[in-house]
């Protein structure tokens, strides 16, 4: 049986330009209408927080920092989630704390996914249209709050690659030796095994969904995923990449970065067996983007239990007509489903969609938020 997340209170200071905000969310959830610029954006950015414990755009804690304010705070109350209420406090140091119940966590990957959320946004497009370090962030994600072997596996991948590239700009001056470099080898081939097996089994298992959705959604030409990687078929993955990181060590030296391993593979999205980014029109690409952001939903579905809180931000400006009506039956079957909770954010009323009119509304205007009468 699937749970739902459900937001009961959110309350925020000094997060971008909201200086303070208390939000108490129905279980259906609630639509935010203003002008962009006012805060619609940062407060859906606020509320991911509470799951990646990072900006969903990239941008550095301490610029999280309302100016003239000394932190940033968040907090919310949840049910469907492990811990009922979480709160998340970051300074202008980038220090960072996170309590769960009142209980400080000591490490920050204990709290990840403590309020499972999905965002949609025109933005998203550039799951499709970016370098393949977007997409691998997006399955990163998607299976790092799912799955706790693959999280441990990430964390200590990474610091092992971080840990041979220094190594190798070491290597890499006159008469250094070579040694440490190798010395990562078998950290990496073994962290980065669990990284290939569960990036592969989970493009398996979605990639027929991905081409239902895509369907779905009204693209009549087929579209697919596959994990792109040199290691994805191979029968020992750890030996294969113990073997190409040998033979590119000197090679390696001399760029001064690790070019084997699991940190470049990509997600390759193809329209008719041909690459999305460079035959795919602007809605067969943001096609393809809401068809993920579906997986994601759909993986915390599976894999934890939870339906999580969409978070929908003008998804559907930029859609034609019959593509916005078939998302909103998609996210509609989804959401009801699972009885899910969704935080929409609008510039003007009219665009509320008749699927969502039933949300509780609220204002913004320059970081305050007002319930509408």
């Amino acid at each position: 049986m699937t749970d739902r997340v459900a937001i009961q209170t959110l309350e925020l200071r000094d997060f971008r330009n909201i200086a303070h905000a208390t939000l108490p969310l129905p279980p259906d959830g609630i639509a935010i209408v203003g002008d962009n610029g006012h805060g619609k954006t940062n407060l859906l950015e606020a509320i991911a927080y509470l799951e990646l414990l990072r900006s969903i755009r990239g941008v550095r804690d301490r610029d999280l920092v309302r100016f003239g304010a000394g932190a940033f705070f968040i907090s919310a109350t949840a049910t469907g989630t492990a811990a009922h209420q979480c709160n998340v406090g970051v300074d202008r140091a980038g220090r960072k704390k996170v309590t769960l119940d009142g209980v400080e966590t000591p490490r920050l990957t204990e709290a990840l996914g403590a309020v499972p959320s999905v965002g949609f946004s025109p933005a998203d497009v550039a799951l499709i249209t970016s370098a393949p370090a977007e997409r691998r962030r997006f399955i990163d994600i998607a299976l790092a709050l799912t799955s706790a072997p693959y999280l441990q596996a990430l964390r200590l991948y990474r610091a092992a690659l971080a840990r041979r590239n220094a190594a190798l700009r070491e290597a890499g001056r006159p008469g250094a030796r070579h040694s440490s470099v190798a010395a990562w080898e078998p950290a990496l081939a073994q962290h980065g095994t669990v990284l290939v097996h569960e990036r592969r089994d989970w493009v398996r298992t979605h990639a027929s969904d991905f081409a239902r959705l895509c369907d779905a959604i009204g693209e009549r030409a087929p579209m697919a995923i596959a994990y792109a990687s040199t290691l994805a078929e191979s029968g020992d993955v750890a030996a294969t990449l113990t073997a190409q990181l040998a033979k590119g060590r000197e090679h390696d030296i001399r760029r001064g970065v690790t070019h084997a391993g699991p940190h470049r593979d990509d997600l390759a999205v193809t329209l008719g067996g041909r690459d999305l980014r460079l035959v795919g029109s602007a809605g067969q690409q943001r096609t393809a983007a809401i068809a993920l952001r579906l997986l994601e939903a759909a993986t915390f579905r599976a894999r934890r239990g939870v339906q999580p809180v969409l978070l929908l931000d003008d998804p559907f400006a930029e859609l034609d007509k019959n593509r916005a009506r078939r998302v909103l039956a998609l996210l509609e079957h989804d959401a009801d489903a699972a009885r899910g909770q969704t935080v929409l954010c609008v510039p003007r009323e009219d665009e509320i969609p008749a699927e969502f009119t039933r949300l509780e509304r609220w204002h913004v205007r320059d970081g305050v938020f007002e319930r509408a009468p």
